[in-house]
């Protein structure tokens, strides 16, 4: 399985320097983004409004975040995010092989928080899924935010095979100590919201673009 959405190895990309990780606890020696903070609902990219980076400008972005976060909180993350690209590592180059598969697979990844609890600490859920025809599998558990850039922790606690709303199967995923906790680094989104970007703890770097959902 793709390592975008292995509930133990999110997607891969270019990478530059060691890759934080949540055993290290909040990241330390990072300022706040003057005005917004990680608790902030705006990201602290600059392109322009509609406009995709590529792997070169999310380096740029990468050690913007690392320097004073990423100013990206719960609220901002809410949403669904169709898979746009995914960078192998170690390389500039987005994989047009792996980006083309997921998004024929309708790769997404849905992030919600319930109103009563916004902010960086509070709880989220998340769901990854592809489909194919009729047929849609679901990887679904918790996330939550944790330190100054910060990290989106999770952990993937069930497995769904889906028709619709209709769930055909599923099972219990296998979590707690001794597991490699996943984690997406976040490095930035669009000044309007239409995507993300985020490092794995593979170190990797996968991009989305946010989807219209249906009320």
């Amino acid at each position: 399985m793709p390592d975008c959405l292995s509930p133990g190895a999110p997607a891969e990309g270019p990478t530059e320097g060691p890759t934080e990780g949540p055993t290290e606890g909040p990241i330390e020696g990072l300022a706040e983004v003057p005005g917004e903070g990680p608790n902030g609902d705006r990201p602290d990219g600059d392109l322009p409004d509609g406009d995709l980076p590529d792997g070169t400008a999310l380096l740029a972005l990468e050690r913007r975040a690392r320097r004073g976060g990423s100013g990206l909180g719960a609220t901002a993350l809410a949403g669904l995010w169709r898979f746009e690209r995914v960078w192998p590592k170690g390389q500039s180059e987005a994989s047009p092989l792996a980006g083309g598969l997921l998004r024929g697979l309708g790769a997404c990844l849905r992030i919600e928080v319930g109103p009563e609890e916004q902010g960086a600490a509070a709880p989220l859920q998340l769901t990854n899924a592809v489909r194919l025809g009729a047929l849609e599998l679901r990887f679904q558990g918790p996330g939550w935010l944790q330190g100054r850039r910060p990290l989106l922790l999770f952990q993937f606690e069930r497995l769904q095979l889906r028709a619709g709303e209709r769930v055909l199967w599923q099972r219990a995923l296998a979590t707690g100590q001794g597991r490699r906790q996943p984690f997406f680094a976040l490095i930035g989104a669009g000044a309007d919201g239409t995507w993300l970007a985020a490092r794995g703890r593979s170190g990797g770097l996968a991009l989305w673009c946010r989807t219209p959902t249906a009320t």
